[in-house]
């Protein structure tokens, strides 16, 4: 299976990739749309993001930081194995402009934790949300310790959400996460030359 993944994905040009990317958080937020009418019954899980509060910047800011911080320095130590996601990442941010790395980051962050924990966890509760979270990325099942970690990552934010009640705190999390590591990934890897194309 893993194999037959990393075919995959090696067999897609980094835009088809990127245009793969765009179209499943649009499916993210179409399933969004369908069960906030079913369990809500009207848009009221917007309720829980509160862009004005001030957990935004004083807990969403340093807890992305820390997580980017713990993340960089454990991927300059462990073995590289440890972070083998078949190229994805790498391939996805180290053609993208800065700008377009923050217009990734925002899609992923507000589809996913409008998904997960507007609408899961505030129905389901962190648990659900935090393991339907962790099998949504796919890619990372292949890998124990990516597995792992999105595990972690996604109980840490749920944590948040269960603590402030509000998703644009864990947005602004996700957010940070992605997009600094997406410029990590972005400057690490641009000494790598191939055929493709930037954008």
């Amino acid at each position: 299976m893993k194999n037959k993944y990393n075919e995959l994905i090696a067999s897609l040009t980094n835009r088809e990739l990127i245009v793969h990317l765009y179209l499943t958080q649009f499916l993210l937020l179409i399933i969004s749309v369908i069960l906030g009418w079913l369990l809500f019954r009207d848009f009221s899980y917007f309720d829980y993001f509160q862009i004005s509060d001030k957990n935004v910047l004083l807990i969403g800011v340093p807890a992305g930081l820390v997580i980017v911080f713990l993340d960089v320095i454990l991927m300059n130590y462990l073995p590289s194995s440890f972070y083998d996601d078949g190229g994805l990442n790498e391939r996805i941010f180290k053609h993208r402009s800065i700008f377009h790395i923050i217009i990734i980051a925002a899609v992923v962050a507000f589809c996913e934790e409008l998904l997960f924990r507007g609408i899961i966890q505030a129905k389901l509760g962190l648990f659900w949300a935090s393991i339907i979270f962790a099998m949504v990325h796919y890619r990372y099942l292949f890998n124990w310790y990516l597995f792992l970690n999105i595990v972690t990552l996604s109980f840490v934010i749920g944590l948040l959400f269960h603590w402030t009640g509000n998703f644009a705190v864990t947005f602004m999390m996700h957010f940070l996460i992605d997009f600094l590591l997406g410029i990590y990934m972005k400057f690490r890897y641009s000494s790598l030359v191939d055929n493709e194309p930037d954008e």
